[in-house]
């Protein structure tokens, strides 16, 4: 067994209870986009890129349980240290591993400083637009029991995590913002196209909510 699968065991464990919208199949989308990019980026480490793929979401229970409270991003690196350390590689590629962990998330306050980091960055902010981003969306809505939409509530008021936080609203706070963050020129090609169609759905989402169409 390799490191890799090695990795792949050990993650899979953590996402027996996850919710829909962040489970193993987002995690094996994520690997599959990173294997992806990672053609067209010779210089890349794929071993240590796949690593981080599987284990970047492990702690995600955690910040759905809290509400947002707990970053999990960095709950995933804590769980994934006692893996990384048992692994027959030199100490700068664990670090990478973590630093590709820390620094994949939206939101988060840590830029991916390493080109593996920016991989899986682009790689899982493919995933939350386009098609299975747009039913990504409404899928945690549904979670944490938000509404199909609400054109009432101004949407700079509105909070995550609560029965505000629509489909709709994830797309203008965040979905509609992850084109121009990606870092690599694969990624930056398919997120064009993904954020066209999303843009032309929420169109039509809205003119049919309103009974316009």
């Amino acid at each position: 067994m390799n490191i890799t699968q090695q990795i792949k065991a050990e993650a899979e464990y953590f996402f027996k209870e996850a919710k829909k919208s962040h489970d193993w199949q987002h995690t094996l989308r994520v690997v599959a986009m990173c294997k992806k990019i990672a053609k067209t980026e010779p210089n890349a480490d794929a071993e240590i890129l796949i690593c981080a793929a599987y284990l970047h979401d492990i702690g995600r229970k955690y910040q759905d349980e809290s509400k947002g409270a707990v970053c999990h991003a960095v709950k995933s690196v804590q769980l994934s240290e006692p893996f990384i350390k048992q692994l027959p590689v030199d100490e700068n590629r664990k670090n990478n591993i973590l630093h590709c962990i820390k620094s994949h998330r939206f939101r988060g306050e840590n830029i991916p400083n390493t080109l593996e980091a920016k991989i899986l960055f682009d790689a899982d902010k493919l995933d939350s637009i386009g098609a299975v981003g747009v039913a990504r969306a409404f899928l945690f809505a549904g979670e944490i029991g938000a509404s199909l939409h609400n054109g009432i509530i101004d949407i700079d008021k509105t909070a995550s995590y609560s029965n505000e936080d629509t489909g709709y609203r994830e797309f203008k706070i965040k979905l509609s913002k992850v084109k121009d963050k990606i870092f690599t020129k694969e990624a930056r090609r398919i997120a064009a196209e993904r954020d066209s169609f999303m843009h032309l759905f929420f169109e039509r989402f809205l003119l049919e909510y309103e009974g316009k169409k």
